[in-house]
């Protein structure tokens, strides 16, 4: 056997062991032991929400690190300790904001309230559920999601690198990165569009703006982000992504890349790409069409790596923890 027939062997087997987890998972898993679970988070991630509104583009960008690490099994939500770096630790996790940690933590904590529910939900499920919640509170669309995951074992800073896209990414990269999780250029595409709510950091598009600006960037926009993020700016700075209806979850992210207003390289490339132009064409023209595209793409990034069986992980007690 030459080692490509076996590396493709190997890849194989692991495909057909991630869909025979992904076909355990059921919309009704905690019906027997928490059946208001769905209703209990849903409360927990509205009174955030009330709290602040970067709760929705934080919870969504924790779920997409989240499974494209490890698979999603809440990996991301470990604490480090003296013994471990974990994910949430290592350079490409450190963008993300703690309002999506502190969503899912008062979720679990309204979940375990309730006497019978507690530590039966798991933090991988309680993710899932709070990013379908943040993205309905925003004007997105509400969809069913599977359950059943269990809160992985392991959580490194060294299993990051390699797993996550850089704002640089080119059109092939970020096929590809997608490809070993099972998704499609159009679920890349309809998942790029969470970027319709959310912020990034001047320094993940300064390389855009100085010497000069990127000519994919709109001569206005540029000098709107400029001013924004001058020389020297503060790095806690942060800008919306999507500087034209940033409170809300709608297709304005692939309007905005049509008139030279990506905040992202690789979200400009979209649109410049002719191979994925149409589809940001198409979905500008139509939210309902990105809506339907967006629900399918975020269903499957849920399946992605997901551990079902006793071996593999466990429920939480405290998600930043170990048990």
């Amino acid at each position: 056997m030459t080692p490509a027939v076996a590396a493709l062997l190997v890849v194989a087997v692991l495909a057909a062991s991630a869909n025979m987890c992904a076909a355990q998972l059921r919309r009704d898993h905690y019906a027997g032991v928490c059946p208001d679970v769905e209703a209990i988070v849903r409360g927990a991630v509205a009174k955030k929400f009330q709290q602040t509104f970067i709760t929705v583009g934080a919870t969504v960008h924790l779920f997409f690190h989240d499974c494209f690490v490890e698979g999603c099994d809440a990996s991301v939500l470990i604490a480090s300790t003296a013994n471990n770096t974990a994910e949430k630790d290592s350079t490409a996790n450190l963008s993300l904001a703690g309002d999506g940690f502190d969503t899912v933590i008062k979720a679990k904590a309204a979940v375990d309230a309730v006497p019978r529910c507690r530590n039966r939900v798991s933090c991988a499920d309680i993710l899932v559920m709070a990013t379908r919640d943040a993205i309905a509170l925003a004007g997105g669309p509400s969809y069913a999601v599977e359950l059943g995951r269990l809160d992985g074992l392991s959580s490194t800073a060294s299993s990051v690198p390699g797993k996550l896209a850089p704002p640089t990414s080119s059109l092939d990269q970020l096929t590809a990165l997608f490809a070993t999780n099972g998704l499609s250029q159009t679920d890349m595409i309809a998942l790029s569009g969470g970027h319709t709510v959310g912020l990034a950091h001047c320094s993940t598009f300064a390389g855009r703006l100085r010497p000069t600006a990127d000519p994919t960037l709109s001569p206005r926009f540029a000098a709107q982000l400029q001013a924004w993020c001058p020389p020297n700016v503060d790095p806690r700075t942060a800008v919306p992504m999507d500087t034209v209806t940033p409170r809300a979850f709608d297709n304005q992210y692939f309007k905005n890349l049509q008139g030279g207003m990506g905040l992202l390289s690789s979200d400009q490339l979209l649109f410049t790409d002719p191979r994925s132009r149409p589809t940001v064409d198409a979905w500008a023209r139509s939210g309902a069409a990105f809506d339907r595209a967006f629900v399918a793409a975020i269903t499957k990034l849920g399946r992605v790596g997901v551990k079902t069986d006793a071996s593999q992980g466990n429920i939480r007690h405290n998600c930043a923890a170990f048990n």
